[in-house]
């Protein structure tokens, strides 16, 4: 059985911003890997029209970019989503039963599935589908916008903390 993972980019004070700030070399070389070896992600519509970049090569990208679109272009992706008609290459429309739908995916396969988007996230965590949280704390204050925990705050246990580069830390949580 897979486990659902959400994670993101966060600031001090709790927002997620990918124009507000972004990943170093390090944490970037993660997320390739952390792509490359995920069963796949589920998304919603907002955050898939944003990750859509990465469908098209741009030449001003380095190495690790190129590498970063070419394992999300591999990458099973699921969008959840009520008004989109039609997705892009490797994915799939979710419409109708989400709980069901999650639920679905996590029996069908093993290994990580990402949750990619907080209002997404939000939904799930509702239904109590979401296995992993994991934030990645960037030493940034942006004094508003999106919130990482954009719904109630479920009770969360903290399992790991690693030093991701030189001012990023990864918080990991479960449900408690």
């Amino acid at each position: 059985m897979a486990k659902l993972v959400f994670g993101m980019n966060q600031s001090l004070d709790g927002y997620v911003d990918h124009m507000a700030f972004a990943p170093g070399p390090k944490l970037f070389r993660h997320f390739i890997e952390a792509v490359q070896s995920s069963t796949g992600s589920v998304y919603g519509r907002k955050m898939y029209e944003i990750m859509r970049y990465w469908d098209e090569e741009h030449p001003e990208w380095d190495a690790d970019r190129r590498a970063f679109a070419a394992a999300w272009r591999k990458l099973p992706k699921w969008v959840v989503s009520r008004t989109l008609k039609s997705v892009g290459p490797n994915a799939r429309l979710v419409e109708g039963d989400l709980a069901g739908a999650i639920r679905a995916l996590k029996a069908e396969h093993d290994g990580g599935i990402g949750v990619a988007g907080p209002d997404l996230a939000r939904s799930l965590t509702e239904l109590g589908l979401i296995d992993e949280y994991q934030i990645y704390l960037h030493p940034v204050v942006l004094g508003q916008g999106t919130p990482f925990f954009a719904g109630a705050r479920t009770p969360l246990r903290l399992t790991a903390t690693d030093r991701m580069d030189e001012n990023v830390i990864r918080l990991t949580y479960v449900p408690a």
